[in-house]
């Protein structure tokens, strides 16, 4: 190849080089500013209304409550900042939400396990609760009535003033628990009910059916469907159980307990001087024994009337 040609050929190339290197450095200068841009915009600054969660167990269930908390600020909420007959998202930033870990009733309405937006339409005298199974959306801005799980009316109430936001669980029992929102002047309450005692026997009989090792899990079992008053033949069958297994103070008086409550009182008053008589040499019992022997003392009194 001549001389001449190889130069061209040589510039050629340079040139070409020259401009790709070039062009990839430019890639990478968007690249940067993009990626500059990108951490700008994830960077996390606090919210006004802060964000909170408030959970409560009823029975075996976990319900839990996630929201945002505005405060009132000396501003009028209902009706300005809050609009009466509007769908609203009962909070601030992302719709509240409620969830729960098994399945539950409200206002007397199924409501299956999982987690729903909790929407709300204030009014003067009388609110509507929402729950909507769109469980992520931003405020109500998106919210579709067609989405809805169930709706409900309730009245609210006048309370001490609360500046900011707050979900709370005032009243709780084993198988129910009233939620109320609590915000500048106005309570909203409504309650949630648990099938506590089905959820607990079907435990209780999958764990028998695995075959106990010991006396505690039958007593466990017979003493919670007593205390609950549930499932009483089952309570006697696993107490009888319990004691065929190993008779103790606390076995025995649950039984006592059982038998005065069908009307046998003679057997309940044997039982009972059973359990008593083996509980005393123990002094972690005491207060239990004491128990044991004032109802063990009724039981007698009412034998002779």
């Amino acid at each position: 190849m001549p001389a001449g040609c190889r130069r061209s050929s040589m510039v050629v190339y340079d040139f070409a080089r020259r401009s790709l290197m070039k062009r990839f450095l430019s890639i990478i200068i968007v690249m940067l500013v993009l990626s500059s841009f990108a951490l700008a915009q994830d960077a996390q600054l606090p919210r006004v209304s802060q964000k909170a969660s408030v959970m409560q167990t009823i029975g075996l269930t976990d319900v839990t409550i996630t929201y945002s908390r505005p405060g009132v600020k000396g501003r009028t909420i209902w009706g300005e900042l809050v609009p009466y007959d509007q769908v609203w998202r009962t909070g601030a930033n992302e719709a509240t939400t409620i969830d729960f870990s098994k399945d539950v009733k409200i206002n007397g309405q199924a409501v299956p396990a999982g987690t729903y937006s909790l929407h709300t339409i204030p009014g003067k005298e009388e609110w509507t609760i929402i729950l909507n199974k769109v469980a992520k959306q931003w405020g109500s801005f998106k919210y579709d009535q067609a989405q809805d799980l169930l709706r409900f009316k309730v009245k609210p109430e006048q309370g001490p003033n609360e500046e900011w936001l707050t979900f709370s669980f005032p009243d709780v029992k084993q198988d129910s628990a009233t939620v109320q929102l609590a915000w500048e002047k106005v309570r909203v309450k409504f309650q949630i009910d648990a099938d506590t005692k089905t959820q607990a026997v079907a435990n209780i009989k999958k764990a028998l059916a695995a075959g106990p090792k010991d006396w505690e899990l039958p007593y466990d079992a017979a003493e919670y469907a007593f205390n609950a008053n549930t499932n009483k033949e089952d309570a006697t069958k696993w107490v009888d159980q319990s004691i065929s297994m190993k008779p103790t103070f606390w076995n025995l008086s649950l039984k006592a307990q059982m038998l005065a409550q069908n009307g046998d009182t003679k057997d309940a008053i044997a039982t009972a001087e059973k359990a008593v008589q083996m509980g005393k040499d123990n002094k972690d019992e005491a207060s239990a024994i004491q128990e044991a022997e004032k109802r063990l003392a009724e039981w007698k009194a009412s034998a002779k009337k």
